[in-house]
């Protein structure tokens, strides 16, 4: 859990197309549409009226974001449930990729409503993330997997903590709870595997 979302604020060098800006009260734009050439430089700190509250941009941050987690986690939590090493990294996976699979599906109606853009593809690094674990085998490949994956759910666990704990709107919120308990899990099952060493943690926030 994987939601890249500075430390707090999600995976780390996450590049998300940036949403349209739409003031308040205006229709946002459809989901799946491409921002105008502008949206990609210009950062949208807009708050968006809906009919479910107002949606802040940290909101979306958090809707595109977990979809980004999913786009690499779950290819990784399928592919590792075959290449793993070990039967407790092989059944982690599996979990994991169910869970992400029905995160998904939430995310994509969350978005269809609210209209929100969701990114189709992975980021540059979470690519590398993905290489770098595919290019390993037997303990190395679990052990790289566990790192990325962890690291992965343990930044973007402060966006979810803070847009619990801010939105206004009705339909993010108990998907913030979704996406948090799922995280959560994440992080257990992946700690069980004995695998997880201090480059699998993000750094503690600044006091």
């Amino acid at each position: 859990m994987i939601l890249a979302l500075g430390a707090c604020a999600g995976l780390p060098g996450a590049q998300i197309p940036s949403a349209t800006v739409v003031p308040t009260g205006a229709s946002a734009p459809p989901v799946g549409s491409a921002p105008p050439a502008a949206a990609a430089t210009v950062k949208d700190d807009s708050t968006w009226a809906t009919k479910w509250g107002p949606l802040s941009a940290a909101d979306r941050e958090l809707i595109a974001k977990v979809r980004l987690a999913t786009l690499w986690e779950m290819t990784m939590a399928q592919q590792a449930q075959t290449r793993a090493s070990t039967a407790r990294v092989r059944q982690v996976s599996k979990e994991i990729a169910a869970q992400h699979s029905v995160l998904d599906e939430q995310v994509l109606a969350l978005a269809a409503k609210l209209k929100v853009q969701l990114p189709i593809k992975p980021t540059d690094l979470q690519k590398e993330w993905m290489d770098d674990i595919s290019s390993r085998s037997g303990k190395a490949y679990d052990s790289t997997y566990v790192k990325w994956l962890r690291l992965a759910h343990g930044q973007i666990f402060g966006l979810i903590g803070a847009v619990r704990g801010s939105t206004q709107n009705t339909l993010v919120r108990p998907f913030s709870e979704k996406a948090n308990a799922a995280v959560l899990n994440h992080q257990r099952l992946l700690e069980s595997t004995g695998l997880t060493n201090p480059d699998a943690f993000p750094s503690p926030p600044a006091s």
